[in-house]
Formats: structure tokens, C-alpha cells, sequence
């Protein structure tokens, strides 16, 4: 029986442990194409953004760090487990499980609170129009979106670094796709244990419940104000500006507050359907939110079809010379 924490060199990723090996593959290539279309979908955002000077202003400026936010956790997650299906490689090393487990919680905590400034761009741009230019400005943004980053820091390093204290005497495998607090302190032991899960559940309470508190708020006063509007096409037009917001933060929060309402209840699901649950709410978001931006959002609509209009024209151009 393994004492000391430093004498674990590594962990096992578990991925799905009901899975098939003959659907490793399979798997593999569909958790790859996951990645790619993360990838892609939401470095487009980041550059049709800076190349469009048009559209750099404040709603666009909380997209692109969405998008980065959204690339960030797919790079830091999605590759270790589809080389554990592609190549077999489930090996990851204690350090490694340690900061990619930072990472998740932190990015994690980082979207709570950029959705809280997405919210509060809408809430003062529908609720308070007239003051919308003087309160929210690109710089405004941008510094409120720094915050967003910068506020959950301290708290995950402290999360990361309380977990380290802990000695992991059980097994090395983590019963996830990727190295998350739960998977890694479940493989602790000690009196200190269910105190480090403790602080870290209250933190993650923090960090989710807090913003989400005045994300409620805010839509909910929004909604409110749409529904005052006598205009059947200005009510139509006003709710179209916040539809990719709210259909962003839905995302987001709704699939972890049923995995949460679940736990209290006490349903139970299956290993393999609890790692698909957790897999989905954390990627699934990051796949579907450039493709929200586009179609939802009609200045970026609007300037993707314009742009496609041009390429359009100077291929038919080209071909006929």
C-alpha cells in the first residue's frame, strides 16, 4: 500500500471502461473529429473577428474570449484521451494529471464568469440602451473580461495545490476521460480527504452559482423588457440580439445542473453514461458555439455572406477570363 503521494509516478485514463476495444477505433477518429471541428469552429471565430474591424465591439470582443476559452479546454483535454484509443497510450504522468485537472476547473470557471460579463452587455445594451455607449465600451469590456480570467486563478491554484497535500495511496486509475478534482481525490486517502473535497465543492458553488445568480437576473429582466415592447417586429428584433447569449449559457449550466439536481436525488447512472455526461457538457458547447455565432448573430452572418458573395464573384471572374 503506497503512503506517500511522491511515490505515485502516474495515473491510468480510464475512458469508458464498458467500451468495446473493437470500437476503440471508431471512437478514437469521432473523438479526433470532435477536436478538429473545436478547433477550427472557434479559431475562425478568433480570426474573422480581428480581420473584420467592423465587427470589434464589445459583444464580439466576450465571443473571442469564449472562442479561446472553448480552444483552450479541447486542446487541454481532448488529445490524451484519443491517443489512449488511437495509439493506447492511457498513461499520464502525475504532474501532468495534476495541471490538466487545473485546467478544467480553471477554464471551467473562467466561462462562468465570462458568461456573467456576456450577460451584463445585454442586460445594460436592452434594459438601459441610453447609457449603453458611456458603460460599455471595448476597454470596459475588456477589462471586465480580464477579471473574468484573473478571479478564479487564485482560487484553482489553491484548489490544485490543497489536493497535492493529500497522500494517494489507492489505485492510479481515474475513472474519467480526463483528470478532473473528483477522479483524483477519489484516489486519495487520509483523514484531510473529505475536507479537500469539501472546499473544492464550495468553491466550484462559487464560481457557478454566483454568476449564475445574476445571469438569471439579467435575462429575466431582459425578457421582461422584450415582453413591454408594444412592436411585434421590435420585439422580434430586440430578443434576436440576446438569442446566441442565452442559447451559450443554457449550454453551459443546464447539463450540469441536471448532473448536479441527479446527484442530490440520488439517480444513478451507470459509469459509462456519467463519463458521457461529463464529456458532453464540457465539449459539446465548445463544438456548437462558433456555429451560434455565426447563424445567431447577424452582424457576423451578415459579413460571413457578404464575404462569400465576394469569393463568389471573383471565382466566377476568374473563370471567365
Amino acid at each position: 500500500m503506497v503512503s506517500n503521494f511522491t511515490w505515485m509516478r502516474s495515473f491510468l485514463i480510464l475512458g469508458f471502461p464498458g467500451l468495446s476495444p473493437q470500437f476503440y477505433a471508431p471512437v478514437s477518429a469521432l473523438l479526433f473529429f470532435l477536436y478538429l471541428l473545436i478547433a477550427i469552429g472557434n479559431i475562425f471565430i478568433l480570426t474573422f473577428v480581428f480581420c473584420e474591424k467592423s465587427l470589434q465591439k464589445p459583444t464580439y470582443v466576450v465571443f473571442c474570449h469564449l472562442a479561446l476559452i472553448d480552444l483552450t479546454f479541447g486542446t487541454a483535454t481532448l488529445p490524451k484521451i484519443i491517443s489512449k484509443y488511437w495509439f493506447g497510450d492511457n498513461i499520464i504522468s502525475f504532474n501532468g494529471c495534476f495541471t490538466q485537472m487545473f485546467f478544467v476547473h480553471y477554464l471551467g470557471s473562467v466561462t462562468s464568469f465570462m458568461l456573467l460579463v456576456m450577460a451584463l452587455d445585454r442586460f445594460i445594451a436592452i434594459c438601459i440602451p441610453l447609457r449603453y455607449p458611456v458603460l460599455i465600451t471595448n476597454n470596459i469590456i475588456s477589462v471586465l473580461c480580464g477579471f473574468a480570467w484573473i478571479i478564479p486563478l487564485p482560487l484553482m491554484v489553491a484548489i490544485v495545490l490543497h489536493a497535492l497535500t493529500l497522500p494517494f495511496c489507492k489505485s492510479n486509475v481515474i475513472a474519467q476521460c480526463y483528470c478532473d478534482h473528483i477522479s483524483i481525490t477519489s484516489q486519495a486517502c487520509g483523514d484531510d480527504v473529505i475536507i479537500v473535497k469539501v472546499i473544492a465543492l464550495c468553491v466550484a458553488m462559487i464560481c457557478l452559482l454566483v454568476p449564475l445568480a445574476f445571469i438569471v437576473f439579467s435575462y429575466i429582466s431582459i425578457i421582461v423588457v422584450i415582453l413591454k415592447i408594444s412592436n411585434v417586429a421590435g420585439r422580434k428584433k430586440t430578443l434576436s440580439t440576446c438569442t446566441p447569449q442565452i442559447l451559450i449559457t443554457c449550454l453551459f449550466y443546464l447539463p450540469r445542473c441536471f448532473v448536479y439536481v441527479a446527484n442530490i436525488v440520488e439517480f444513478s447512472f451507470s459509469l459509462d453514461v456519467r463519463i458521457l455526461l461529463i464529456l458532453l457538457y464540457s465539449l459539446f458547447p465548445a463544438a456548437i458555439n462558433p456555429i451560434i455565432y455565426c447563424f445567431k448573430t447577424q452582424d457576423i452572418k451578415q459579413m460571413l455572406m457578404k464575404r462569400l458573395r465576394k469569393t463568389r464573384i471573383g471565382i466566377e471572374i476568374k473563370f471567365s477570363y
